[in-house]
């Protein structure tokens, strides 16, 4: 844990790449730029309903490239080891830190990715966009052979995985996007994106008190919208496991680790929420969910990456992680987790959370 530790601090201490200034913007609101890389992994290879490029499905010949850090990236992990997709699409993971040039494989022996032998993802994007200009992010695609980046839209990537990869799922991979409950799906997701997901980054990187308290308001009345919800059903549509589940996880798992506080996200931590915080405690003891979590990483990079915020790059030791593995009693609600399928089966090998790092 130490060496990790200062591996993290040394390498965003550079300071001809601070992220200084990144962030926040004085006496504006948080914007997230949402123009991504929008070419699609489809199973023949043909574009999007919207003209999307397209790239045909193949095993072997992707790398997906997620930190384990990042909410977003998380997302793409938990779905593809639900979906048993990792023989199909190797995963690479850089460092929980980066600088203003991009996340790096600083983790990694010889500080380079095992397979696509780049020290940054910001490698991979200029092979394929020399000068890129926008927002280089995880989780990024890579085409091994050319080493190019295919796509970062992280909303579609996962919702290809469950479509577009289907041939490569394992035997009892759940329905994470059923055809039926997509609409609804889709209308829970829209939500919880706006005002959730991006709403505590909304909170964190207010740039006035104005902006601030508005995200703040905002924020708050989804969560109550959610703790409704959430009080009378198991999932968040239908009674199993949905993609949906999915992207609110990720956030809520982060939220007493560093949105709380980090972000002042402050109104009440996730564990004095009663129907969320069984919700999350269900999930993280759900295999795919809790077995991607690395606690150390999550904190390490929000409060050593956001120098705007946390200008002393301080790591809190807290919270007290022993809560994620207590009982739920979720199951009284009924659903069926995997739906007609299985759980996953073992972390693989090399891809587990690092002893300390998670609950435990």
């Amino acid at each position: 844990m130490t060496s990790v530790f200062r591996a993290a601090a040394d390498h965003s201490s550079d300071p001809g790449f601070s992220t200084k200034g990144s962030y926040v913007t004085g006496g504006e609101e948080f914007s997230r730029d949402t123009n991504y890389i929008e070419d699609r992994i489809t199973r023949d290879g043909a574009p999007g309903r919207n003209g999307e490029p397209g790239w045909p499905v193949e095993a072997g010949r992707y790398r997906l490239i997620a930190a384990r850090a990042c909410p977003w990236a998380n997302r793409t992990v938990i779905v593809r080891r639900l979906l048993g997709l990792e023989d199909a699409i190797s995963l690479g993971q850089p460092g929980p830190t980066h600088d203003a040039r991009s996340w790096s494989f600083d983790l990694d022996r010889g500080g380079v990715d095992l397979v696509l032998g780049i020290e940054r993802i910001q490698d991979a994007y200029f092979k394929r966009f020399p000068g890129y200009p926008r927002g280089i992010t995880v989780p990024a695609i890579v085409d091994v052979r050319s080493g190019g980046v295919v796509t970062n839209n992280f909303p579609q990537i996962t919702l290809d995985f469950s479509t577009e990869w289907a041939a490569f799922h394992r035997p009892g991979a759940p329905e994470l996007y059923p055809a039926h409950l997509r609409t609804e799906i889709d209308e829970v997701n829209k939500r919880v994106f706006t005002e959730v997901n991006n709403g505590v980054y909304r909170c964190g990187f207010a740039g006035s008190q104005d902006a601030y308290d508005a995200a703040y308001t905002r924020l708050w009345t989804a969560l109550d919208w959610l703790e409704e919800r959430l009080a009378g059903q198991r999932y968040l549509v239908g009674d199993t496991i949905t993609e949906a589940d999915v992207r609110l996880f990720t956030t809520l798992v982060r939220f007493d680790a560093v949105y709380h506080g980090h972000f002042k996200c402050n109104r009440q931590k996730l564990s004095e929420m009663p129907a969320l915080w069984a919700y999350a405690r269900d999930l993280f003891q759900t295999p795919g969910f809790g077995d991607t979590i690395d606690f150390v990483q999550i904190k390490q990079h929000y409060y050593i990456v956001h120098e705007d915020i946390n200008p002393t790059g301080i790591v809190p030791q807290g919270p007290d992680l022993a809560g994620w593995l207590t009982g739920h009693g979720r199951e009284a609600l009924g659903g069926r987790p995997f739906g007609a399928g299985t759980a996953p089966g073992p972390v693989r090998s090399g891809e587990e959370v690092a002893a300390g790092h998670g609950a435990r």
